[in-house]
């Protein structure tokens, strides 16, 4: 046989048919893997859950409670007077089930509710396209989660000693732009800059202003800081719009990918990220917090690196493994953030 013959293998053979077919142990890990991204709210997720308690957790998406989270870890860094006391403890993690799972969950859960056509065509494993929950019990859901938010919020504001009910109020805008962000008429994710700045806003600046004055008093300096640092939050966003482009661009919702193309809303996203962590760096350095800013600036190398590695050749395909790669250097940035305010006193 000459050195251009290929071999052409059986397909039918046993050896063929072992080395495609999953085993039983990988399609049992296969499936657990798929359940669990349901319940956090994640791509390729599997349907057919029962559980009603379930079912009311994947509306909430457990996965996006987390940046909100730490975003309160950071306002209480940059009041410069959390302590580590029994009572801040339990204060900050009060706060936290404000900003995370009622206030991201009525937000995410209103956001599925508006959603259901759009859904149906790029995630219809979720609960409400599935048909896994009524509609009814979905409102239910979402009043619930705000009336318990906005009365959690008002506890924070009397337990901090607030004359003025700032933690109120921050909910209140919160809840009010999350009703605008999916709800029509306003529906501002019908605006690929707007959708993904209010975004940005409800993970960085929103909750990161609860958590200072929580602890501290919000200024305006505080306010412009935490609005700025948004503009990344507004490149994170942009990486959620990748995996929707099919039912956007069906049901004329101008994210950033469906108005410029995958290929440039990708390397709009990447600037964004990059440049205003730089600049935050920028401004530490302004205040005379150099050691912070040179640590923020560390922490944007392996962004960018991971950006080329995935994101900017792919983001179809990578956007999942490029946040899980790239998102912790940014909010280790964030903390560094907030460290050095609180240190500075601003």
């Amino acid at each position: 046989m000459s050195e251009s013959t290929p071999i052409t293998p059986d397909p039918n053979s046993p050896e063929a048919l072992d080395s495609v077919t999953p085993t039983e142990p990988v399609k049992a890990a296969m499936t657990r893997g798929a359940k669990t991204r349901q319940l956090l709210g994640m791509k390729g997720a599997a349907p057919g859950e029962t559980a009603i308690w379930k079912i009311r957790l994947q509306l909430m998406k457990p996965i996006t409670w987390i940046p909100l989270i730490w975003g309160v870890v950071c306002g209480a860094a940059s009041s410069g007077e959390y302590t580590w006391t029994l009572e801040n403890v339990l204060k900050a993690a009060t706060c936290m089930l404000l900003s995370g799972p009622l206030l991201a969950g009525y937000t995410q859960t209103l956001n599925e509710y508006y959603d259901r056509e759009i859904d149906a065509i790029n995630e219809p494993y979720r609960p409400i396209p599935s048909g896994a929950i009524p509609l009814p019990q979905v409102i239910t859901q979402i009043w619930v989660l705000l009336v318990a938010g906005i009365v959690l919020a008002f506890v924070l504001d009397v337990w901090a000693g607030h004359d003025f009910p700032t933690i109120t109020v921050t909910a209140l805008l919160g809840s009010f732009i999350a009703y605008i962000y999916s709800a029509p008429p306003l529906k501002l994710k019908q605006n690929g800059w707007f959708s993904s700045y209010a975004l940005g806003a409800s993970y960085i600046a929103l909750p990161w202003c609860t958590g200072h004055a929580l602890f501290g008093e919000l200024n305006w300096k505080i306010v412009v800081f935490t609005v700025v640092y948004s503009l990344a939050g507004l490149g994170i966003a942009i990486v959620n719009d990748f995996k929707s482009v099919e039912g956007d661009r069906k049901f004329g919702l101008k994210s950033l990918p469906v108005m410029f193309g995958v290929t440039t809303a990708a390397w709009i996203c990447v600037v964004m990220i990059d440049v205003f962590q730089v600049a935050i760096a920028a401004y530490l350095i302004y205040i005379h917090e150099n050691l912070y800013a040179a640590i923020l600036l560390l922490l944007v190398i392996p962004q960018i690196t991971f950006q080329d590695m995935y994101f900017l050749r792919d983001p179809l395909k990578n956007d999942v493994k490029y946040q899980a790669s790239a998102q912790p250097f940014l909010v280790i940035g964030m903390l560094i953030a907030g460290l050095a305010i609180g240190h500075a006193g601003i």
